[in-house]
């Protein structure tokens, strides 16, 4: 096997065993119908008679969905791939559990895979919950004798106990996720491919999935994650690849990678200074009325700070520009640790409107305060979503993740919290 490249992913010690190695991989796709049927013929005629393809090179109509990838997943290792729609990232699953070729480089495997591109894809809708369960495993590598273990435990965790001998097409479309996420997961893969598919079902659902996965990974599973949700990827995974048009930009530690990427699709040219991220303005045409400009923290004597402290006095301020007079103003803010097992364990959610906090806005540039007498998350780092919104109807404007760091001195020690308090003897 070929030394890393620097765009290969090496975070974990130099002897845990490599389960995938891709190199140099690299995918081309035809945009128009009927030139993509003649190259179909064409390619198909040139192995027929022996001859040699230039796979290499793209023809007219051709672009590029991946161009010259690398990466080395090892075992117990999450990986996540981000990028935008169209960056290549579900080309490269469907080549690394063997769907579709590569044109160009090389995909090895070492251990068994299952791929959770498309909860339920390849059940038959006219079957029972129970023979889709017994066709589905089947066809992922396991005999009748090991579905017959597994069958009630697979039945157990989507939660299907009623409906397990009606046709599948009677079931909504979450029972129908749920039997594709516990068949996929009770095969016991060494490889799990994960694209997507945890953004369906309901929140208990998805904090069930996030849970196995973390049991799985413990025993030695290995992950790949596509996932829109940045939350996800850096709460499940150790590192990350970030796709643009097929190429490997970046890859590296997961924090670093979704910072990355966020600059360059959320921030849109938003700049963050040691103490303030400043977001730029729009224009009135294509704002909603209210628009955020920034996020940051001040002390009470109004001093902007980087650093936060837990039990501290801290203020966080959303800077925003009103284009127009509006009423019943307020905030919603949802705090998440990152560094934990899944991807929905929310901290901290605070909401204007559940404390009756609305304000009235003017034209022109405003601040709003939610003010903390004592800071109480604990050590460690955090992603913010803020909202401005008009009561719970109207979202002004959204900030999905606002990154910031608690630090606290050793009387936060083994605490979750920080717990306000006095101390006093009264005898």
């Amino acid at each position: 096997m070929s030394e890393l490249t620097d765009k290969e992913i090496a975070v974990q010690p130099e002897n845990t065993e490599v389960v995938i190695s891709a190199e140099n991989v690299s995918k081309k796709f035809c945009r128009d119908l009927k030139r993509s049927l003649i190259y179909g013929l064409q390619d198909i005629a040139t192995e027929l008679v022996g001859g040699h393809r230039k796979s290499e090179v793209a023809r007219p109509d051709e672009f590029w969905a991946l161009k010259d990838v690398s990466f080395q997943l090892r075992r117990g290792e999450a990986l996540g791939l981000v990028g935008s729609n169209g960056a290549g990232k579900s080309t490269l699953l469907r080549i690394v559990s063997g769907l579709i070729k590569p044109d160009t480089g090389s995909v090895k495997i070492k251990g068994r895979v299952a791929p959770l591109i498309a909860l339920g894809a390849g059940f038959n809708p006219i079957l029972t919950g129970r023979e889709n369960i017994y066709a589905n495993m089947s066809i992922l590598g396991l005999s009748t004798k090991d579905i017959e273990s597994r069958f009630q435990a697979v039945v157990d965790f989507a939660e299907i106990w009623d409906a397990i001998d009606a046709p599948l097409q009677t079931y909504s479309s979450g029972m129908a996720a749920r039997l594709g996420f516990a068949c996929a997961i009770h095969t016991q893969p060494e490889i799990l491919l994960i694209d997507e598919v945890l953004a369906v079902g309901d929140i208990k659902f998805k904090a069930k999935c996030y849970r196995k996965l973390h049991e799985l990974r413990e025993k030695g599973t290995s992950f790949i994650l596509v996932n829109h949700n940045p939350q996800a990827i850096l709460n499940v995974c150790d590192s990350a690849i970030y796709l643009v048009k097929g190429e490997l930009i970046v890859s590296g530690k997961t924090e670093t990678i979704i910072e990355k990427y966020e600059e360059d699709l959320f921030l849109d040219g938003t700049k963050k200074s040691s103490d303030v991220m400043y977001i730029p303005e729009k224009p009135a045409s294509e704002s909603f009325g209210l628009d955020i400009v920034s996020l940051f923290f001040r002390n009470p004597d109004g001093k902007i700070i980087e650093l936060l402290k837990s039990g501290e006095s801290v203020y966080f301020c959303v800077g925003f520009k009103a284009h127009k007079q509006v009423d019943n103003v307020t905030l919603h803010l949802k705090i998440t640790q990152l560094g934990g097992e899944g991807g929905t364990d929310t901290v901290l959610f605070l909401s204007g409107e559940n404390d009756q906090k609305f304000f009235k806005i003017l034209p022109g540039k405003h601040e709003i305060q939610l003010q903390m007498p004592y800071l109480g998350l604990g050590s460690g780092t955090y992603t913010m979503s803020v909202k401005l919104k008009q009561s719970s109807i109207y979202t002004f404007d959204v900030f999905e993740s606002f990154r910031f760091t608690v630090k606290s001195d050793g009387k936060m020690s083994q605490c979750r919290f920080y717990q306000p308090r006095l101390w006093k003897l009264v005898s």
